[in-house]
């Protein structure tokens, strides 16, 4: 009986740990989990975001804005965020682990 308790509290904790996360999320940072899977162990053409350096992310961002890099979608989600909110975005993406 106490190890199921103790499995129940801890599953309890786990999801409020999880909805706290999602509450810290950015404006914007949403719309990203459409394309970009939460986990790398999901195999999809779109790498994801969680863990990826924030560098890396405001970079391809601004290469996407700009037109340098090509992209079939992101060009124009690019051009929708300001360069406050794709830092933001980037910084929440890169804590996710």
């Amino acid at each position: 009986m106490d190890a199921t308790r103790i499995i129940v509290a801890a599953a309890i904790a786990l999801a409020s740990a999880s909805v706290a996360h999602a509450a810290d999320a950015p404006p914007g940072a949403a719309s990203c989990s459409g394309c970009h899977a939460a986990s790398a162990s999901v195999q999809t053409p779109v790498p994801p975001l969680n863990g990826r350096p924030a560098a890396d992310t405001v970079s391809q961002m601004a290469e996407f804005k700009s037109g340098a890099r090509k992209g079939t979608i992101m060009d124009r989600i690019a051009k929708g965020f300001t360069e406050d909110e794709t830092r933001a975005i980037a910084t929440w993406y890169e804590q996710q682990k």
